[in-house]
C-alpha cells in the first residue's frame, strides 16, 4: 500500500505468520526477512525457494500523485487534440470555469497515415517525418512513448511500424494502444495506452527489484481483474486497481466463511478508500 505493507506467511507446516511494514520498493523483502526471523530462521529472502503473491498500489497510488514518467503521444494527423478534448463531459454542467486535471502525456506528435475503418489503406505512413519527430522527441529527453493509431483494433500494423521507429531512436517504453486494449474507440483506447506508458516505468522498476532480490521465488501479482500474472506480463494499465481487487476476493471469502452472501468491503488506506459491495445471491430484474 501506499502507507504500509502488510505480509502474510504461509510455512512448509501450514503455520501462518503477519507482520505489517513501511511502504517502499524494497517492502516486500523486508517483510519476508521478518517473517523468517519470527519464525527462528533468520536468513536472506534472496534463499527462499517460496511463491510469493503480491497486490500492490504502486501504479495507483503513482496515478493519484502523478509521479509517473509523463510520455510522448503519437497520434495521427490532425487529432492529438482529442486527448485533451476528451469526451467533454462537465463535472459541473453551469460551471463557467472548469478545472481539468493535468494530462498525462508531456508531448505530442501527429504522423500522417490513415486507414479506414475496414482496414483499407487511404494514405501511406509517412516514416520519414514520424522518424525525425520521434528524434527530437528523444533528444528532448522523453524516454516513453504511448502510439495510438486509428483503427488499430482491426489492423496494428501502422502502430507496430511506429513502435520499430520509436525503439530504434532509444525510447525505453514503448506502449501501443492495440496491445494495452484491443477494442474500437480512439479516446478510450489511447487513454489507456497514455496511462500505461506514463505508470509502466515506475511499476516496472518495481518489479525487477523485486526479481533481484527473491530470484528463486515465483513472483505472481495480483492484477485489476482480480487475477494473477507472471512479472513479465505485468502492466500498469492492468494494475491500476489491483490492490482493492484483491481486498473484494477478501471480502467475499470471509463473507462465504461466515454465511452471509452479501457484505460490503470498506478498504481505506493511506492515499486512497475503495468501498465494494459483494452479492452472491443471483441478480432479479423487476
Amino acid at each position: 500500500g501506499g502507507t504500509f505493507t502488510d505480509c502474510i506467511g504461509v510455512a512448509p507446516d501450514g503455520a501462518l505468520g503477519a507482520v505489517k511494514v513501511l511502504s517502499g520498493l524494497d517492502a516486500p523483502v523486508r517483510a519476508i526477512e521478518r517473517l523468517l526471523t519470527r519464525a527462528g530462521e533468520p536468513g536472506a529472502a534472496g534463499a527462499l525457494d517460496c511463491s510469493v503473491r503480491l497486490g500492490t498500489t504502486v501504479a495507483t497510488t503513482a496515478l493519484l500523485a502523478r509521479r509517473g514518467e509523463p510520455p510522448l503521444l503519437v497520434a495521427p494527423r490532425g487529432l492529438s487534440g482529442v486527448f485533451d478534448l476528451g469526451t467533454q463531459a462537465r463535472p459541473a454542467l453551469f460551471a463557467l470555469e472548469i478545472d481539468k486535471p493535468k494530462r498525462l502525456h508531456a508531448a505530442a506528435i501527429e504522423v500522417a497515415g490513415r486507414r479506414a475503418a475496414t482496414g483499407e489503406r487511404l494514405e501511406p505512413l509517412d516514416v520519414a517525418a514520424a522518424r525525425s519527430a520521434l528524434e527530437a522527441a528523444r533528444a528532448d529527453g522523453l524516454r516513453s512513448v504511448a502510439i495510438v493509431q486509428l483503427h488499430a483494433h482491426l489492423d496494428p500494423a501502422d502502430e507496430l511500424a511506429l513502435a520499430g521507429l520509436a525503439r530504434a531512436v532509444g525510447f525505453e517504453d514503448v506502449v501501443c494502444s492495440h496491445e494495452t486494449v484491443r477494442e474500437i474507440g480512439l479516446l478510450a483506447r489511447g487513454e489507456t495506452a497514455i496511462a500505461d506508458a506514463y505508470l509502466t516505468p515506475r511499476l516496472r522498476a518495481h518489479v525487477e527489484q523485486l526479481q533481484r532480490a527473491l530470484p528463486r521465488a515465483e513472483l505472481r501479482f495480483m492484477q485489476s481483474s482480480g487475477g494473477l500474472t507472471g512479472a513479465g506480463r505485468f502492466r500498469a494499465a492492468n494494475a491500476l486497481v489491483s490492490g482493492p481487487a484483491g481486498g473484494v476476493l477478501a471480502t467475499r471469502a470471509v463473507a462465504r466463511r461466515a454465511g452471509c452472501p452479501r457484505a460490503i468491503g470498506f478498504d481505506m488506506g493511506g492515499t486512497s478508500t475503495d468501498v465494494s459491495l459483494v452479492d452472491d445471491a443471483p441478480l432479479e430484474r423487476a
